[in-house]
């Protein structure tokens, strides 16, 4: 239930826009991944990757520590607000 000047279905129309851009935002950063042979040295420092690595992951170019440190200073982007609530533009 939307109120105001919104339509009834607007809300959710919102949200599916919403998913369905967060799922395409997903599916463009996998497509840019390389998938291709393994590399058998680390990329970043050297150090060889474990067979049972190459052959679980294919186009592996980093070692099991090297891949944990870009995964923890990862930070996911936040969404957008559609709402335009006057309190979301403060922030």
């Amino acid at each position: 239930m939307a109120g105001g000047w919104a339509r009834d279905e607007a809300v959710n129309e919102q949200i599916d826009i919403s998913t369905q851009e967060a799922i395409e935002r997903m599916q463009l950063r996998n497509a840019s991944r390389t998938v291709g042979e393994s590399a058998e040295f680390c990329a970043e420092c050297d150090e060889p990757i474990p067979d049972a690595r190459r052959k679980a992951i294919p186009g592996v170019q980093l070692c099991v520590d090297c891949q944990s440190g870009r995964d923890k200073a990862f930070r996911p982007r936040a969404g957008i607000n559609r709402r335009g609530s006057k309190d979301s533009q403060l922030r």
